[in-house]
């Protein structure tokens, strides 16, 4: 609607001269062009797993208004690339959902050879700015997640409902104060080895492999009461009937 009441993009001064009519053929050129607009995730190839980057099916989410302010939405545009952060082989893999909503830029020209060949290539037709042309970059308006990293003040949380998992030939945690693991219960598949002071606040249990239960090597020091079947096992263990000399005392049941 413009300052004079009328629709569209003709105006009273459109038709007054030269410059209003050349004035209008620029508007109305202009108003073909695609540059930017927000987008609905309605299709997408890839579902998070390893794979390369995919393409996504969009709708646009502002529509077409004519002259006389009648609304045309915009038809779905289909097969559009997408934003992934990568550099070579290493990636983050965060693959679009169904019912996103992010921005699509359009290229000047026919994209279509390019992403065909992956490859340097003419443009595939003499369209310009179209939304066939699309890129999608999101996500953009969308809700609260319940899978993420954060970062904030306080430092960075990496959230999972389900599972996290870490995979490679070796993994290295470097805390230069204190690691902490706060769960109900914790496994090792493997050989622990602990090069420092390794403290007992509770009990400890063994599964019996080879007849026997736990193996420790090295000089181990406990400070406070030892029990081995009930019987006490530290400094003020005792044997009854051992006579004094130079004798091993035998077992004690």
């Amino acid at each position: 609607m413009s300052n004079f009441g009328y629709a569209g993009t003709q105006e009273p001064a459109s038709g007054a001269g030269e410059y209003g009519a050349l004035s209008f053929l620029v508007n109305q050129i202009l108003a073909t062009i695609s540059t930017v607009t927000l987008v609905k995730i309605v299709a997408v190839t890839n579902n998070g797993g390893v794979s390369p980057v995919g393409f996504v099916d969009v709708q646009p989410l502002v529509n077409q208004v004519d002259g006389a302010g009648n609304a045309t939405p915009h038809g779905v545009v289909y097969g559009l690339p997408y934003f992934r952060l990568q550099g070579g082989t290493n990636a983050i893999i965060l693959d679009p959902q169904v019912g996103d909503i992010g921005m699509c830029g359009f290229a000047s020209r026919d994209i279509s050879s390019v992403k065909a060949s992956k490859a340097q290539a003419n443009p595939g037709s003499g369209r310009v700015f179209d939304m066939a042309d699309g890129l999608y970059f999101g996500g953009m308006l969308n809700g609260t997640p319940t899978q993420y990293v954060q970062f904030s003040a306080i430092g960075i949380n990496v959230v999972s409902p389900t599972k996290i998992t870490l995979q490679a030939p070796l993994v290295e945690v470097d805390a230069s104060s204190s690691f902490t693991v706060n769960s109900p219960s914790s496994r090792f598949s493997g050989a622990v080895i602990i090069q420092g002071l390794l403290s007992w606040l509770a009990g400890m249990t063994g599964s019996v492999v080879s007849g026997v239960a736990s193996v420790i090597t090295g000089a181990v020091q406990f400070v406070g009461t030892i029990t081995s079947n009930g019987k006490r096992i530290d400094d003020t263990h005792s044997h009854n009937g051992v006579q004094p000399g130079s004798g091993n005392s035998g077992n004690v049941n």
